[in-house]
């Protein structure tokens, strides 16, 4: 049976009869190991994304079912359209499939390899933003197209400020905390008192400092009372839920994402940490179908965009989802929004630029897909920042409630922000936006 997006549990790492099984059916879906031969008349793509570790079970792995299924169903040419062409301009597509575990230098010579001794003809992945940052300039200069369909890290685009052939079909951590900002200050007008826990890495740390700076630029009275920096992956956070508690604080800000997440949820949970006190998860949307009761009702989830439970009604999320449930017996989480997101963006670019019927080339790709405007499940994609490199989406929020009779969680009072209310403006950085009053800035 194929992997599950259920396995979701801190410090979940697969099985090696649950690899084996994926490696099967991914021989069989037009995915390929690693050792495969190349230049095989395929459209060859690498897709890098956590299949061991704690970021499999939430994150991973639903993007890698995401990956296959999308594949498999374009292949085939049963994708809705304007996508309706079979695989990628009539040419069959192939993925290589990596596990992002193991850092960011590993990642790296990984990276490398795919492009020098795979002979890929793009590359979608990458969930880590220390991985992202590392990876940026690899991809400049190997020249292959290369997409991030999750890394979130404000930074790359500073990493490398003129890109060509490096993308983001995803969004950053500003927009995800300048809309948790906005959400907080509408939603909850009594706090007062700030507290923060974040992973001690880019990520983290240009979360919280986006989210503060924003916060306070709508209400400056908050005041922070606590910061708390654990290690990513570090599992056992006693030591800061005593901090966290011991502050006090109406409203505790978090951009813990995956087994850190759930870890943090389910310990801070046991000792009354989110009791009388609001969290907001920026990236909590994985967690809707497994938070359960451990959870308090209120607490406010971010899916990174209009993705997963925030996902809007079209023809392509009415294949989507569905699709997925079928398959995997699971509800697809922004995980796996975003990596058919990155999938259909990488098609509509090829088939764009290139000539009906031919292998498109890199440069073909690149010209396509800078500045392109595409549909996905989630909606309309504008890629309109970064010089045409760095999508445009809205974000939503929304707040937990678990249903103890149908042992189901949801979210509800969801509010969603325009990508043009959330985004500065090209060649401005965030935290100088932000500081300046959000100048531009389209809100509703």
């Amino acid at each position: 049976m194929p992997v599950s997006s259920r396995y979701s549990r801190p410090g979940f790492r697969l099985s090696a009869t649950a690899a084996a099984t994926f490696t099967a059916l991914a021989l069989l879906a037009g995915v390929s190991t690693p050792s495969a031969a190349a230049d095989n008349g395929k459209y060859r793509i690498g897709v890098v994304t956590f299949l061991s570790g704690a970021a499999a079970g939430p994150f991973g792995v639903p993007a890698a079912n995401a990956a296959k299924l999308t594949v498999e169903a374009l292949n085939a040419g049963k994708v809705p359209a304007p996508y309706g062409k079979k695989g990628v301009n009539g040419i069959e597509i192939e993925i290589v499939l990596l596990d992002e575990a193991g850092g960011a230098t590993k990642q790296t010579e990984e990276f490398r390899n795919l492009i020098q001794r795979q002979k890929v003809d793009a590359v979608i992945g990458y969930i880590s933003s220390g991985d992202c940052l590392a990876i940026a300039p690899a991809a400049e200069e190997l020249g292959v197209p290369t997409i991030f369909f999750d890394c979130g890290t404000s930074k790359v685009f500073e990493v490398v400020k003129s890109p060509k052939y490096l993308f983001r079909t995803g969004l950053d951590a500003v927009v995800d905390n300048v809309a948790a900002a906005r959400y907080v200050a509408e939603a909850r007008p009594h706090v007062k008192t700030v507290a923060s826990i974040q992973q001690n890495y880019a990520w983290g740390q240009d979360s919280w400092n986006d989210f503060i700076l924003a916060l306070k630029q709508l209400r400056p009275e908050v005041k922070v009372v606590s910061e708390q920096w654990p290690k990513l992956g570090q599992g056992q956070y006693g030591a800061e839920i005593s901090a966290l508690s011991v502050s006090n604080p109406d409203l505790i800000h978090s951009s813990f994402w995956g087994g850190d997440m759930e870890a943090l949820m389910l310990q801070g949970g046991a000792r009354g940490l989110f009791d009388k006190r609001t969290t907001v998860l920026t990236a909590g949307e994985t967690g809707v179908e497994t938070f359960k009761d451990n959870v308090p009702n209120g607490t406010l989830l971010g899916g990174r965009g209009p993705f997963g439970a925030y996902a809007p009604k079209n023809a392509l999320n009415d294949w989507f989802r569905p699709a997925f449930v079928a398959q995997f017996k699971a509800d697809p989480t922004y995980p796996a929004y975003k990596m058919v997101q990155a999938i259909l963006g990488l098609k509509a670019a090829a088939e764009k630029a290139a000539k009906a019927g031919a292998m498109p080339t890199s440069d073909q790709v690149v010209q396509g897909l800078t500045g392109l405007t595409f549909e996905a499940p989630s909606g309309t994609v504008q890629m309109s920042r970064s010089k045409g490199h760095q999508a445009v989406q809205s974000v939503s929020f929304g707040e937990y409630q678990y249903d103890a009779k149908s042992g189901k969680g949801s979210v509800t009072k969801v509010k969603t922000y325009a990508g043009e209310c959330l985004m500065p403006p090209d060649g401005t950085a965030a935290a100088d936006w932000i500081k300046a009053g959000f100048p531009g800035a389209k809100c509703q």
